[in-house]
């Protein structure tokens, strides 16, 4: 069980029933942890927020005290952002950027882009001939480097060391690099390497990304003779569903990073977290419909479903949750359903034996009626859904 915060508690009693499902967001909670995350770095790193993990725009404004910046990696999420902490730093980033994009990127005044291929560096270079001729538009490349073994202990998701479609091949680092310094890219300025390699990582996997991120692209500056001013080693921390009290070490990721740091005091180093940043903030509420026994176990159907939280069934694992009895009498002249067993798996309304939230979690009690909320629903939650399958109504959102 996860223990929600007392707003969160309180908000999830005192909406009626057809105000739920519901997202509440914990603010407070965000703004504190958001905070100690920044302290526990070295001012020599940038700190972006991937917008990608949620773009709530009270999200998005909650975090602007304690970040430098956002990376956005498509037109929708540029335009949203822009909007919605206008004049704050934006990076644009993700694969197949349209060329259409990359305008509206460049008329917004974005000067750093994550670039994806020497196509798109072309593209980027042309565009930015047309739009922006009197700026010299930065760039940093990103590359799909090789991962040993020992950092990828632990990842849940692997973008670099193996055939991806992000970033470019190595072999291809010389030759990207080459067109800026014979000048084949007057409308560019290279400012360094990004490489964003794997998901689900724990500090000191991390922290060894970041140092063979570091060590390869100063060793491709010094073949051509430059300077990179910039690294950016992406983001990926670890959260762990199965652990909910469980968190990224930042001050051990801090404290590795300040040692990094002091070793090239010339390089600005950056990361991007979503998902560690904005999971622990957001709870999705909901209301058991029926309590029911199936071939010896029993199942709490839920209003709403992974239609409204993908997680679980995306990524495979149990979402944390807590059940909170009811305040209210019992409005309907039928009996309520309710559990005789110690341990209850939670459904949606799907017709799909998919939508599962949470597996055989221990109950003391559980009535149709009482509310249930789900933990670490602020990334990659409402956001990656199939909200219109079976076109149940959407959920309600509550900043608190």
């Amino acid at each position: 069980m996860t223990d929600p915060t007392f707003a969160v508690r309180d908000c999830a009693l005192g909406l009626t029933a057809d105000e739920l499902p519901a997202y509440l967001y914990d603010l407070s909670a965000l703004n504190a942890h958001a905070a100690a995350v920044r302290d526990a770095l070295p001012r020599q790193v940038e700190l972006y927020y991937a917008a990608k993990a949620n773009p709530e725009p009270e999200i998005l404004a909650a975090l602007g005290p304690h970040v430098d910046g956002y990376e956005v990696s498509s037109g929708g999420e540029l335009a949203h952002v822009a909007k919605a902490v206008a004049g704050r730093p934006l990076a644009f980033g993700g694969p197949g950027k349209t060329p259409d994009e990359i305008a509206a990127a460049l008329e917004l005044g974005v000067e750093r882009f994550h670039v994806e291929s020497a196509y798109e560096l072309r593209m980027l270079a042309a565009l930015a001939a047309r739009i922006v001729p009197y700026t010299r538009v930065g760039v940093l490349l990103r590359f799909n480097l090789p991962l040993n073994a020992d950092s990828l202990a632990g990842s849940s998701l692997t973008m670099g060391g193996r055939p991806t479609p992000f970033g470019l091949d190595p072999a291809d680092a010389d030759a990207a690099v080459a067109l800026f310094t014979d000048g084949s890219l007057p409308q560019l300025r290279l400012l360094g390497v990004h490489a964003h390699l794997a998901s689900g990582l724990d500090a000191p996997a991390q922290l060894a990304v970041a140092e063979s991120v570091v060590t390869w692209s100063q060793a491709l500056a010094r073949r051509h003779g430059i300077r990179f001013t910039e690294v950016n080693v992406g983001g990926g921390m670890s959260v762990d569903y199965a652990e909910p009290g469980t968190r990224f070490d930042w001050a051990g990721y801090g404290d590795g990073l300040t040692q990094l740091c002091a070793a090239h005091p010339e390089l600005t180093l950056r990361i991007e977290p979503g998902r560690a940043l904005t999971a622990y903030c957001g709870w999705y509420a909901t209301e058991v419909l029926d309590v029911k026994r199936s071939h010896g176990e029993e199942f709490a159907v839920v209003r709403g479903g992974t239609h409204h939280l993908r997680t679980p069934a995306a990524k495979g694992h149990d979402q944390p949750c807590t059940v909170l009895p009811a305040r209210e009498p019992w409005p309907h002249p039928w009996p309520r359903s309710e559990a005789r067993q110690d341990r209850v798996t939670f459904a949606g309304q799907l017709c799909t034996p998919k939508d599962v939230l949470s597996r055989r979690v221990p109950v003391t009690e559980l009535r149709a009626g009482d509310r249930v909320v789900f933990a670490m629903a602020g990334a990659y939650a409402w956001n990656i859904s199939h909200h219109d399958f079976l076109m149940h109504p959407r959920p309600g959102f509550h900043f608190l």
